[in-house]
């Protein structure tokens, strides 16, 4: 059997959309004489839907386009990922108001339909709320094969490396059901570290049963979410024997390999393409996810402020690299704080990427606030170049670069970064506003590190840009660690706290100061507040801010 396998990139309730990227890839297995076109998971209706499942028009407009997907089955089989309406329970009321679905067609006639069955709630997910899950296995003969289809989570009940979510198996009940192959749909988010933990999962499946796996993963960024792509196949004993490149669409076309003898293979390494330096994979997601989330949205173009820092010029490279330098305009905006280096090193960097640059002081604006403000605060006298004088300016700012977007139609990008939006280290409708953080999943360490892949081959980041110390530059001489703890502790620290969820004495115990660490988890949980109306951010760690870390705002806080 010759597998496509149409690493697509779908964008949520573009039926029309998807089905033509769908339909392109059918034409493109019939031309090849391939046997079987596989879809990622709700490829036709595009993923992840979220509460527009609980809308009927929805569900029902994927019914309405079965006999169109039956008809891009011509010559060949179609397994295509979709949302139908939910069942109905005893009572006759709906128990879920759709199914995810994997729709099987074979030369333009219906076959069947496989539900799935693991419902993953948790993290990003909450499944649950929205789909009725299949509660039986079912195997296929098509084409001479017996297949199990399963989909995304379906494969993911032995996953070793998390609680135990599930008591049931859907690979092992169709290894058992008398399945020679497992195929796989699949909308599995990227994170740092993902593919790998991916394919040593799909690998255990394969071994364990002795059955050939052709797991295909979607493509793209859908709001926060990215997902990576990195389609493959893999024979009975779990090593890969055709995959897909990573972050963008492809055609993965192979043959099926035949099931075999239970067994692992004795090399396990991981190959590179499933675990590629940090940063350059960083770089990749985020480039896609920055292009898709943009353009789907109905934007051609962005802005940014730039300060000469290394957040807003790596916010800027990135925006380049997915835009075109044409599509991407920067601001510098100087205060009365400002160093030299800050216009200096903001037209340097635009200057490497090509882009337009204005200079748009903020001193006039910030003294008349000051001037306007200047009887009550004198009612609440506080110590010169306070939080409320800096956060002037940084409105200003803030100010200037909305009045920017509304004229031009351009989306703001926010350049603040995870480890200042953690600790609250940002102002909220000043730097914080926009509609992107593309920079919002990363540590200050790890923007270092992305920053420079952009340098290797000449200099596009000024190196006094990534050299300089880090400052916000809203008082004189001002600097980051002046309110922080170093950026490597900082970061250490909320990777314990926040990706690993150790409490603090348990990462006191791990020997790092007391009094830091009980400051960082407590300025962590203050500044629930303010995340919550940040601009969303691109998913590459595994606990992001967003959907994927829900906690309540008013409650009782951590003591200092």
């Amino acid at each position: 059997m010759k597998l496509t396998l149409a690493q697509i990139n779908t964008t949520v309730v573009d039926f029309q959309g998807n089905l033509a990227q769908i339909a392109a890839a059918c034409d493109r297995a019939r031309a090849r004489r391939d046997d079987l076109v596989l879809t990622p998971e709700l490829a036709l209706t595009g993923y992840p839907t979220l509460d527009l499942l609980e809308r009927a028009e929805t569900t029902q407009a994927a019914v309405d386009l079965l006999p169109r997907l039956a008809e891009c089955s011509r010559d060949l089989v179609l397994v295509v990922g979709l949302a139908l309406p939910g069942g109905f329970g005893a009572s006759g009321r709906v128990l879920r108001p759709a199914v995810n679905a994997a729709v099987v067609f074979e030369d333009g006639r219906y076959v069947a339909t496989i539900r799935k069955r693991l419902l993953p709630t948790y993290d990003v997910f909450d499944e649950d709320r929205y789909f009725q899950p299949g509660l039986s296995a079912q195997v296929l003969s098509l084409r001479g094969r017996r297949l199990g289809i399963t989909i995304c989570e379906d494969i993911w009940s032995g996953d070793e490396q998390g609680p135990k979510r599930y008591d049931v198996d859907p690979t092992a009940e169709l290894a058992a059901a008398g399945a020679d192959a497992i195929l796989n749909l699949s909308a599995s988010p990227f994170d740092l570290g993902k593919a790998a933990r991916r394919l040593e999962l799909v690998r255990d499946v394969a071994g364990r049963h002795g059955l050939p796996v052709a797991y295909c993963n979607l493509v793209g960024g859908n709001d926060s979410l990215i997902f990576d792509g990195r389609s493959f196949v893999t024979d009975a004993r779990g090593r890969v024997v055709a995959q897909a490149p990573a972050f963008q669409t492809a055609d993965l076309c192979c043959e099926l390999p035949d099931a075999g003898p239970p067994g692992l293979p004795q090399d396990r390494e991981i190959p590179s393409e499933f675990a590629p330096p940090p940063p350059d994979e960083t770089r990749a997601a985020l480039v896609l996810g920055l292009r898709d989330y943009v353009t789907k949205c109905g934007f051609r173009s962005v802005l940014l402020g730039l300060s000469g820092g290394i957040d807003s010029a790596l916010t800027a490279a990135l925006a380049v690299e997915a835009l075109g330098a044409e599509h991407v305009t920067g601001v510098a905006m100087p205060g009365p704080y400002s160093s030299g280096g800050s216009v200096t090193d903001a037209l340097a960097l635009a200057t490497n990427l090509g882009i337009r640059c204005p200079i748009l002081p903020i001193g006039a604006p910030y003294l008349a606030s000051r001037e306007l403000l200047a009887g009550e605060f004198d009612r609440h006298p506080g110590p010169e170049h306070d939080i409320a004088d800096q956060n002037l300016q940084a409105r200003m700012r803030g100010l200037v670069l909305m009045g920017l977007s509304n004229r031009t139609g351009a989306m703001l990008l926010t350049t603040g970064n995870k480890s200042e939006l953690a600790v609250g280290y940002c102002t909220l409708y000043g730097d914080m506003n926009g509609g992107l953080a593309p920079l919002g999943d990363l540590p200050k360490m790890l923007v270092y590190e992305v920053a420079r892949t952009y340098n290797r081959d000449r200099e596009v980041i000024p190196e006094a840009t990534l050299t300089k110390p880090p400052s916000a530059e809203l008082a004189p001489g001002q600097t980051d660690q002046d309110s922080l703890p170093p950026y490597p502790v900082l970061d250490a620290l909320l990777e314990l706290y926040l990706v690993h969820q150790l409490d603090a004495e348990t990462i006191i115990a791990r020997g790092f100061d007391a009094q830091t660490v009980r400051r960082v988890v407590r300025l962590v949980e203050l500044n629930e507040y303010k995340r919550r109306q940040a601009a969303p951010v691109l998913r590459v760690t595994r606990k992001a801010f967003g959907g994927g870390r829900r906690v309540p705002m008013a409650r009782k806080m951590p003591t200092p």
